[in-house]
């Protein structure tokens, strides 16, 4: 037999064995994919009848939840979350209301009495609470590698036990997991929707990624390195492409600036299903701050509004006053004249360390008795402070909104942002052809836009104010109450039939 008979003989034995093994493949395939599809079914229907004797218990009133594990902490976010609740309360008299929190310190009404305390938001009627106990699955300091994946994982399972916990007519992720859509869909048999404060990949992601430019989630040690940055590159590819496929389930699709809804359309691909809804920003409660001509004003306040994380990059913002001080020097005018203010909230120890490592920094750059830090403060404290400010300073690249930005407006101060995202797009942006604020991205373009709106004439400065404080009525919370229900009613009224 010649070696080319020996070679089709071969071929015809392996073909003939990889046959034989195919049917046995294909019924193992067939059968794992029936016993899976029980297993959802199965789980789906136990699901379902602990929601048919929930609804027995209340009568058939149907509930709505909102998934916020960090519901306690003082940002935008969770003003965003009680003013939903609150213009469902109002507009919905017989459907019960539920928030999912990880907040397991305190009792229901202590963040409720936060709520009031800091937004100065009560709400017609109670809420329910539901505790989760393992929140620490979405701490990205659990994960301080492959973050992204590590706390999308870890929101899954947080959301099972949630579902599990409390089954809800309609879901509502109002904090960004949307990992979670898909399981109160497919398994709680809920309708699902999201209000998207920020995208959890962004296309701007992964062009810092590829241009190798060093930023607080892409480290030297990566943007120095091709070969880490390339497979970067690719796990934030494959990472967005799940991202999507997670964010498409979703019914109904709400975010909270232009820039926003430029990524989730690029992402999740529902244009149908998908509205900007402005943030409500508490724009009246600020009016009452006195306009006056601050001509005659010996010392000048500049306050900063955001939580202690590090993507509001208060570094820069310090950084930035240290060459502020620098270039008005030692005058009447200069260092003894000038104070910054941080104002923000702390969600955890990691945000507690970093306002020890900014102190740390005052210290280093020699600006420590100019700049004061007031952690979790009151409303009636952040009106005093934005009261006595000159300007409102903010440096968060790609910010997505920007409800700080809105305040400091809305109190009539002169406005220093950052020129990216919602405030550059959305806010930050000319009223009837005048002047509303400043843009800046770096630490020199800020020290020399702060040195500049200080040097203005009194008048010049009191001009944009009151442009700033005319612009912001599109950011209240009447416009946020009107269309945040205009965009969940085709929702609601699933829940009214």
């Amino acid at each position: 037999m010649s070696g080319h008979d020996q070679l089709v003989l071969c071929l015809c034995e392996l073909t003939r064995l990889l046959w034989k093994l195919l049917l046995p493949l294909v019924f193992l395939c067939v059968l794992l994919v029936a016993v899976l599809v029980l297993l959802v079914l199965g789980v789906r229907l136990w699901l379902q009848t602990s929601r048919n004797a929930r609804q027995a218990r209340d009568g058939g009133r149907p509930t709505v939840a909102f998934f916020h594990p960090y519901c306690n902490a003082g940002g935008g976010g969770e003003r965003v979350l009680w003013c939903a609740i609150r213009a469902l309360q109002n507009r919905y008299a017989d459907i019960n209301f539920v928030v999912y929190t990880g907040d397991r310190g305190v009792t229901g009404q202590q963040i409720l009495d936060g709520a009031r305390r800091r937004f100065n938001i009560a709400l017609p009627r109670p809420v329910q609470f539901v505790f989760l106990r393992h929140r620490l699955l979405v701490e990205p300091s659990l994960f301080p590698h492959f973050t992204l994946l590590g706390q999308s994982v870890g929101s899954i399972f947080l959301g099972w036990e949630a579902l599990t916990e409390f089954v809800p007519d309609l879901y509502i992720d109002s904090m960004g997991y949307a990992f979670t859509l898909p399981l109160f869909r497919y398994l709680g048999g809920c309708s699902v929707g999201s209000y998207v404060h920020y995208p959890t990949i962004s296309t701007d992601m992964l062009s810092v990624v590829r241009e190798r430019n060093p930023r607080f989630n892409n480290v030297d040690y990566i943007s120095n390195n091709l070969f880490l940055s390339a497979f970067k590159v690719v796990y934030y590819c494959l990472f967005a492409l799940l991202y999507g496929m997670a964010g498409s389930c979703s019914d109904l699709v709400m975010v909270n600036s232009s820039w926003t809804l430029d990524h989730i359309l690029s992402l999740w691909r529902a244009p149908n299903r998908t509205s900007v809804v402005y943030p409500p920003c508490d724009v009246s409660a600020f009016l009452d701050i006195p306009l006056d001509d601050d001509g005659d004003r010996k010392r000048h306040s500049i306050v900063s509004i955001g939580q202690f994380r590090p993507e509001k990059d208060h570094r820069l913002q310090i950084r930035a006053f240290k060459k502020l001080m620098d270039k008005r020097g030692d005058g009447p005018r200069g260092r003894e004249a000038l104070k910054l203010v941080l104002i923000g909230g702390c969600r955890n120890q990691e945000d507690e360390d970093r306002v020890l490592m900014l102190r740390g920094l005052c210290q280093e750059l020699g600006v420590g008795d100019r700049v004061e830090f007031k952690l979790n403060v009151s409303f009636e404290e952040l009106k005093r402070e934005l009261g006595e400010a000159t300007i409102g300073l903010h440096t968060m690249w790609n910010e997505h909104f920007g409800i700080g930005v809105v305040e400091c407006m809305a109190a009539g101060k002169v406005i220093l942002a950052h020129k990216s995202g919602g405030p550059k797009l959305d806010i930050v942006v000319p009223f009837e052809g005048g002047q509303t604020g400043f843009l800046a991205d770096d630490e020199d373009s800020y020290a020399e836009a702060m040195d500049r709106i200080l040097a203005l004439p009194s008048a010049n400065r009191l001009q944009i104010r009151r442009n700033a404080r005319q612009s912001v009525a599109r950011f209240s919370d009447q416009e946020f109450d009107a269309c945040f229900l205009a965009a969940m009613e085709p929702l609601m009224g699933t829940l009214e039939r």
